[in-house]
């Protein structure tokens, strides 16, 4: 496509789009599908394709599996969509999905994404004792109140912005006290919501910081490649474009806030005309209604979201 208003984008989702049967009916109708199922069975040691096609929903809640299971079923539907010839003028993914965009892109391999985001599941669980650290998400309250908000609260303990998703919904995250406190003063501010979230670990503050450094050395073992097409990093919503880059800010990102809604604005001034969710779930979808209703954006998670997401794009083409 050459029309620059007809940019495609790749969007990949990240933990919470988890769900007991992703991926099952794509690799049930392409072989490419069902093959990286097989891939990370081989690359994991065990049958991940079984616990995202059968469960139990206990076991794919696991941060250490629920990261490259989501990974795994991202993957499958973006390797059905290159079969069918469509390529991404751009990628970006939320948190965990930023490595299944950088697969997307070439800068990593799949078996080695799959290996580190098994691992940063396992270190970020581990970084701090269970019930020491929360996350809640404020709604209908913009960003810098929260930020506010979140400094008012932390009283010398940590809590700080996680996700700024969209216009609507900002997520906070530190210790537990002090998310308690922040949730109580957003309602007293006039958030439209306040409320805690089922996590657990506090993700994206700098309570994560002994996750960071470990996976900083697990990442930086590995072989990066240029990408092949820009990629949109999280932490400082910009397009990265390098290997070293891609790297520095997949380390990052471990402690620094999911910059979601920036990222995606930034999309747009790209002249992004189609999002695609590729992967399970529509999370990434529903903030796209938040951000820019304006835009088309489609989601590919089965089958029948993948034929109305071609129907689209042959309509745009035309």
């Amino acid at each position: 496509m050459t029309n620059p208003s007809s940019r495609i984008v790749f969007l990949f989702p990240g933990q919470g789009s988890q769900a007991v049967g992703m991926g099952k009916d794509l690799a049930d109708h392409h072989p490419v599908a069902r093959q990286t199922f097989e891939e990370a069975d081989e690359a994991l040691g065990y049958k991940l394709s079984q616990v995202c096609f059968e469960g139990p929903e206990e076991k794919l809640k696991l941060t250490e599996i629920t990261q490259p299971a989501i990974l795994t079923a991202s993957v499958a539907a973006w390797r059905v969509l290159r079969e069918k010839g469509l390529r991404p003028d751009f990628v970006a993914g939320h948190s965990l999905g930023e490595y299944s965009a950088h697969v997307a892109a070439g800068t990593l391999t799949f078996a080695d994404a799959l290996r580190t985001v098994r691992n940063r599941g396992k270190y970020m669980q581990e970084a701090v004792p269970v019930g020491v650290g929360a996350m809640a998400a404020i709604l209908g309250m913009p960003f810098d109140k929260v930020s506010q908000i979140s400094q008012d609260a932390a009283q010398g303990e940590v809590c700080q912005p996680a996700n700024i998703n969209s216009p609507e919904q900002v997520v906070i995250s530190g210790h537990a006290g002090a998310v308690g406190r922040a949730i109580k003063l957003a309602t007293e501010r006039g958030a439209k919501k306040a409320v805690s979230l089922p996590v657990s670990a506090p993700f994206h503050c700098s309570l994560m910081q002994p996750a960071q450094d470990r996976l900083a050395a697990d990442l930086g073992a590995l072989g990066f490649h240029d990408p092949s097409c820009p990629v949109v990093c999280n932490v400082d919503a910009a397009l990265v474009d390098s290997a070293n880059a891609s790297r520095e800010a997949l380390i990052r990102q471990v402690t620094g806030a999911v910059r979601w809604e920036p990222s995606v604005r930034l999309l747009i001034n790209q002249g992004a005309g189609l999002l695609i969710e590729v992967g399970p779930g529509k999370v990434l979808w529903g903030l796209m209604r938040q951000i820019d209703r304006s835009k088309t954006c489609s989601t590919v998670g089965d089958e029948a979201s993948l034929q109305k997401t071609l129907e689209q794009i042959a309509a745009l083409a035309a």
